[in-house]
């Protein structure tokens, strides 16, 4: 009989679990050990992270939902003539297909531009409330100016800046830190467009979000009737010369329906957007969110904590 048979075979031991195992448990050891250090920096994150968020002002948003108004001004008569008199009344300035009656793609791009944000806050006087304000008192429903941006008693600006940027805040400033404040979006199902401003004041967002609608407006309407009124004087200039009188039954088609367009320009206070929900604003705030500055920080602190006491480990 063999010498192995009826011996028992023993298994391979698996070095690799077992050091992994050793490791695992190497780990932990040195986190345990250093449990103190572990929870004091974690706690100081926490508590750090408290008063940053207790120290950030309160936030507020207004909003307001506009529907899309397509200008359908003369929409019948420049279709019957788009066919026949489309080249003629392009040397005119005048758009006969109807493809650019939907203002919204237009006005939605002009509300971000730099040029319409400065005359907006230069026409509202927001150049202080904008770059200056600190935080909104509830009590008062006042805005707090920053003193150390902007005396109140004397009216003039203190803030200490270095070169190249000046005292007094450019409309570049200004333009830039307005447009933090504003949001704009439309949806892409129902066309709504949803306009939103966010302050430390409900009362000053919800105003200026209502003069932003309002002047975007009629910015779009005096452009139309600029553009109405400029195709109108070459049609008559070119009128006179004419005289076929079959040609000028076509310049007097073309002028009736731009002065259509202009009619229904000056009638029209709602030019581009119609306001379907007017500006409102939230009683609870927006932002900042503590609960969740709280938890990162709190968590960043456990994060860092324990990198550094395997940092201490490995070192040594």
């Amino acid at each position: 009989m063999s010498n192995t048979e009826g011996s028992q075979i023993k298994p391979k031991e698996d070095h690799t679990s077992q050091s992994k195992y050793d490791d695992d448990d190497i780990l932990w050891r040195i986190l345990w050990a250093e449990k103190f250090t572990i929870l004091i920096i974690s706690f100081v994150f926490a508590v750090g992270s408290i008063f940053f968020a207790l120290s950030k002002p309160d936030i507020y948003r207004a909003s307001t939902i506009l529907s899309p108004v397509s200008s359908e001004s003369g929409a019948g008569g420049l279709a019957a003539l788009a066919g026949q008199f489309g080249g003629l009344a392009s040397m005119a300035g005048i758009n006969l297909s109807g493809a650019g009656n939907d203002k919204t793609t237009l006005a939605l791009e002009i509300i971000r531009t730099r040029s319409f944000i400065e005359t907006f806050i230069e026409k509202h006087n927001l150049l202080v409330p904008i770059m200056a304000a600190d935080k909104w008192d509830m009590e008062s429903n006042t805005l707090v100016l920053d003193n150390e941006l902007y005396d109140s008693k004397n009216q003039k600006w203190v803030r200490v800046v270095s070169s190249p940027k000046k005292t007094t805040p450019s409309s570049w400033e200004a333009y830039q830190k307005f447009l933090e404040l504003l949001s704009v979006s439309q949806d892409d199902k129902t066309s709504m467009v949803v306009v939103a401003i966010e302050f430390y004041s409900p009362t000053l967002a919800q105003q200026w979000l209502s003069w932003l609608i309002i002047d975007i407006n009629e910015y779009i309407r005096t452009q139309d009737q600029q553009e109405a009124q400029a195709s109108i004087d070459y049609l008559y200039k070119q009128l006179a010369k004419i005289e076929v009188s079959n040609t000028e039954a076509i310049f007097y088609q073309l002028i009736e329906e731009q002065t259509k367009n202009m009619m229904l320009a000056h009638v029209k206070t709602e030019y581009v957007f119609k306001t379907i929900d007017p500006p409102q604003f939230s009683d609870e705030k927006a932002k900042p969110k503590r609960a969740i500055i709280v938890v990162v920080g709190t968590l960043l602190g456990g994060f860092l904590s324990v990198l550094l006491v395997l940092i201490r480990y490995f070192i040594r």
